[in-house]
Parts: C-alpha cells; sequence; structure tokens
C-alpha cells in the first residue's frame, strides 16, 4: 500500500504540473472563467493533448486487462509470479504518469505567467482540489485488491488529472471572499493615497486611440507641469488601482494623473471613475473591438459613456465628432464643458483640421478653433489620419489646462508615436520596419497600409500579420477585407498562424494576390527569420496585429 500512496502522490502531482501550465492561460483571459473554459474546448492543442492522453491510458488498461487475465490463472504457488506482476503494474502506472504530462512545448510564448499575489493563491487552491479530487475518487470508486490497487489508483488520478482545467474557475470561485477583502484593502489604500495627493484626474477611454492620446497629452502638458500616467496598458481598477498604491502613493507632487480606461463589460468604466473622480473626460472611438465580449455595440457605446457619467457637472468632456456613436454622446448635453473635435468637418466641433497630409516624414495639418478664430499650421512625426484625431483631443485638453494653442502644437513637433503603434524604423541593413503590433482593429490596419504605401521606392513592401481578434461575429469578414486590403498595397505577405488567418488568405486569393509571394509560417519568430533572409535595403516591413498566445 505504501506504494499505491506513492502513486496517488505522483498522480496528484501530474494534476498540480497540468494546473500550472493552465494558469498563465486562465490569467492571459483575465480570471474569466466561462472564456477560459471556451479556450479549452475549443483550443486545437488542448484537445490533441486530450487525445494523445486518452490513447496512452486506454492502451495501458488494455495491458492491464491482459496482466489480470495471466493473474486469474495463478495458483497460490505461483506467489513469486504475481509479485513480479505486480511490480510491473506499479511501474507501468509511473511510466504512463511521465507519458501523460509530457507535452509538445508551446513554440512561441509571448506571455509569461505573472506570478501575482492572486494568481499564486488561486494556484495553490486549485492544486489542492486537483488532490482533493483523487482523493474523492479513491473513496467512491471501488479499490480492486493488490496487484490492481496500481490501476485503480490510476484510473482515479487519471480522471483527477482530466478535471485539472476546472479547478482553476473553481479556485477562482472559492478565492472570491478572499479577493474581495483584499481588493477593498488595496482600492481604500489607493482612495487615500488619492485624497493626500489630490491630482486633476484626466480620463480617457476607447475602442482603439486610447492609449496613443494618453501619450499625447502627458506630453503636450509635461512641459508645464507634473504628469503620472498609467504605463502602457494598465487600464483596469486594480491595474489603475496598483498605480497609485506603488507611485502616487509616495509622490504627492503630480498636477495631472492620466488614466486610460479600459473595459469588457459594462460597469467596468465606472468602477475606475469611482475611484478616481475624474475633472476630464475623453471618448475616442466606439469600434467592434472586444465584440465578443461587449456582445453588441451599443452595449460598447453604454460601457464608454460611463466616462462622461461620472464627471462633474463643471468638469470636461472631450469628444471625437467624426464617430457617429461618440457625437451621439457629445449631443447627450452633459456636461456642460463639451469639447468636439473633427478632421471631418463635423458640425458644432471646436477644434478642426483641415489641409491633412501624410508623408514619410508624418503628418502636416492646420488647426482651427472655431471659439477664438486662431489657426495654426500642425506638423507631427506620427502617421495614420486617425492620429490627427488624437492630436486634435490632446490640445483640446491643453488648450484647458491652460496652454495656448501655439504652444501645444509647438509642442506636437516633438511628439513621438506610442509603444508598437506605427512606430517607423531604419534597421542597421537599411531595412524599414513600421511597428504597428497593437492596433488589432479594422480602421488601425487600414491606417498602417497606408503607411506601407508610403514607401513607394523599387523595394518590396511586405506586410506580416496574424490577422484580428475578438471581433466576435463580423471577425472573418473584416479579417477577409483586411486581405483584401493588404494585395492593394504590399508586394509580400507572411502570415502567422494558418488556421487564424485563413480568412485573410481568402481575402488575398479573391484579389488575385501571387500565390508565390504569400509565405505562411505558425510564429512569430518564423516571420522575423524570413524577414531577416528575405528583405534588403529599402524594403519596407509592415508589422501589424501581433497574436495573443490564447490563439
Amino acid at each position: 500500500m505504501v506504494y499505491g500512496q506513492f502513486l496517488a502522490i505522483g498522480w496528484w502531482l501530474a494534476g498540480g504540473w497540468r494546473v500550472y501550465q493552465l494558469a498563465r492561460f486562465f490569467q492571459l483571459e483575465g480570471y474569466k472563467s466561462e472564456r477560459f473554459l471556451r479556450w479549452a474546448v475549443t483550443n486545437k492543442g488542448e484537445r490533441w493533448y486530450l487525445a494523445k492522453n486518452l490513447l496512452i491510458f486506454v492502451l495501458l488498461s488494455v495491458l492491464f486487462g491482459v496482466l489480470k487475465l495471466d493473474i486469474s490463472r495463478q495458483t497460490e504457488s505461483d506467489q513469486g509470479n504475481l509479485s513480479q506482476i505486480a511490480s510491473f503494474l506499479l511501474i507501468a502506472s509511473f511510466l504512463s504518469i511521465v507519458l501523460i504530462v509530457l507535452r509538445q512545448p508551446q513554440r512561441e510564448i509571448k506571455q509569461q505567467f505573472t506570478r501575482t499575489p492572486r494568481a499564486i493563491r488561486i494556484l495553490i487552491t486549485a492544486i489542492v482540489l486537483t488532490g482533493a479530487f483523487e482523493l474523492l475518487l479513491l473513496k467512491i470508486l471501488p479499490l480492486a485488491a493488490s496487484p490492481l490497487t496500481a490501476f485503480s489508483i490510476s484510473v482515479c488520478g487519471f480522471i483527477a488529472f482530466l478535471l485539472a482545467p476546472l479547478t482553476l474557475p473553481l479556485a477562482n470561485m472559492l478565492m472570491t471572499p478572499v479577493e474581495a477583502v483584499i481588493r477593498q484593502s488595496y482600492l481604500r489604500n489607493a482612495q487615500q493615497a488619492l485624497d493626500r495627493a489630490h491630482p486633476t484626474v484626466i480620463a480617457i477611454t476607447g475602442s482603439y486611440g486610447k492609449t496613443t492620446t494618453k501619450e499625447y497629452i502627458a506630453h503636450l502638458i509635461g512641459g508645464r507641469y507634473r504628469v503620472l500616467k498609467t504605463p502602457k496598458s494598465y487600464n483596469t481598477l486594480m491595474g489603475v488601482t496598483k498605480v497609485i498604491n506603488q507611485i502616487l502613493a509616495n509622490d504627492q507632487s503630480y498636477d495631472y494623473f492620466i488614466v486610460e480606461m479600459g473595459a469588457y463589460i459594462t460597469g467596468e468604466i465606472a468602477a475606475i471613475c469611482r475611484l478616481t473622480k475624474p475633472a476630464i473626460s475623453l471618448v475616442t472611438a466606439v469600434g467592434p473591438m472586444h465584440l465578443e465580449r461587449f456582445g453588441s455595440i451599443d452595449n460598447t457605446a453604454r460601457a464608454k459613456y460611463e466616462i462622461i457619467e461620472a464627471l462633474p457637472p463643471d468638469g470636461l468632456a472631450v469628444f471625437n465628432d467624426d464617430d457617429p456613436r461618440v457625437k451621439a454622446m457629445h449631443d447627450r448635453g452633459y456636461p456642460a464643458q463639451r469639447v468636439g473635435v473633427t478632421r471631418q468637418d463635423a458640425a458644432d466641433a471646436r477644434l478642426s483640421a483641415h489641409h491633412i497630409s501624410m508623408t514619410i516624414d508624418g503628418l502636416a495639418f492646420d488647426v482651427r478653433d472655431a471659439e477664438t478664430g486662431e489657426e495654426r499650421h500642425v506638423s507631427a512625426p506620427v502617421y495614420g489620419d486617425h492620429n490627427v484625431s488624437n492630436i486634435l483631443m490632446a490640445l483640446a485638453v491643453a488648450q484647458y489646462v491652460g496652454l495656448s494653442l501655439a504652444e501645444a502644437v509647438m509642442r506636437v513637433a516633438t511628439l513621438e508615436p506610442a509603444e508598437h503603434r506605427l512606430v517607423r524604423r531604419v534597421l542597421p541593413n537599411g531595412v524599414i520596419t513600421i511597428d504597428d503590433a497593437y492596433s488589432a482593429n479594422p480602421i488601425g490596419t487600414r491606417q498602417a497600409l497606408r503607411v506601407l504605401a508610403l514607401n513607394t521606392g523599387a523595394g518590396r513592401r511586405v506586410a506580416i500579420t496574424s490577422g484580428m481578434v475578438e471581433l466576435g461575429p463580423i471577425q472573418d469578414d473584416e479579417n477577409c477585407k483586411l486581405g483584401g486590403a493588404i494585395a492593394a498595397v504590399a508586394t509580400d505577405v507572411v502570415l502567422i498562424n494558418a488556421r487564424q488567418t485563413a480568412p485573410i488568405q481568402q481575402g488575398l486569393k479573391s484579389a488575385n494576390f501571387p500565390a508565390e509571394h504569400l509565405h505562411i509560417v505558425e510564429t512569430t519568430a518564423e516571420a522575423v527569420s524570413w524577414m531577416l533572409a528575405n528583405t534588403h535595403a529599402g524594403d519596407a516591413v509592415l508589422i501589424m496585429s501581433d497574436l495573443p498566445d490564447t490563439y
């Protein structure tokens, strides 16, 4: 029985190891149980892994069946043989654990498991649950007498191993009361830190453009004021809380705190606003990004408007009036101070852009303030017409906090693109790269292709993409359209992940893109290797829409 206990521990460790491997994906799905379980069921690699394990276990069961037949023929005088068979069964059981646990390593990992306190708490609870499942099964299922005990333990261990994906959502649920207490403590500390520091909060949301606009505002007003901005994509309630507790709590000298706010469901932005109490709010756009999670564009719009509803009556709201749904927010009449911006002559906008041009050096346009009649020429070393709107919104905020239009426009000339958003560089070998890996939306990809089209020299124009995700029911159609748009600009195309990019391939085919110039690889590393081996000085390479690990 001692050997049986070791075997049970072996299966528990196997289940725990699998839970650890799955924890990264549970974290990538934002600890959302429904999304994680859907991934576990639909992911091709996970299905193949389970099929392989079932095959191994079926073969092992057949082996046990044959040996059981042999055991039934043994007599009491054959105890030596029985002992040998029992030992063989035990060894075979341990080997089965090794074979089942071994899995094909993921070819490319872009985001490692982050060992946050919450993640560790969920992981430990899930591993304990895996062992509890195994013990429960051992109690429920009839346990065969030696020498078949090993087989019975293995059956229970294997079932617990298969149930491992369920332990993470269950652990998350069990830890909810604990997380609620910890969460309230973090929020309380953050609220106290904000009250002490009392910076003016500028809140930004939108389906796209919010990160770039955040960076632009910080740059424009940062020349006069001390500004703290949420880093990268820290746009959730707990992400913002972390920034406050780690930075603002230790430095109360900031004049402005610029907070990017993201959401997957209604209510999330409202929660961030209850903490931060913005005085200035901006809405950049309402689009189909994360449509899979929101369910409808109307739900997306309702979620974004929460940032306006949170303003005090004397606050400022800035709207991109070129977006019909954002313009509808502007027209609702709250708060009293509202500024609209436009590059498409939208009615009632205060700041408007005219004579827009884009060259290899960046954007140029004239901005007019309808309230004062002042006009200024703007030059910015960034690309994409959508960035005209982002600049206008940043200018509106800069004016509101005390900068003159002339001063703000002067600072626009030294803007830098946000990370992975139309960043143009020339490599030492002369190859031009345009990094737009974070703009995985229909409008952003079209703008990126326009920038690629600016490179009209004799070299290649290469588009590398893994397609757009989380667009819900319109995803395949939008990716097919993207294929057609790429065909109109690129001379060569590199697609990452054949299954994910099938609609793009269809779009390229429909546009009669030459098959010999289409290259399909499975990882970003392979795409980079192709680029290094096949591009030369003067070639331009656009890298867009990086594929998350869950795809």
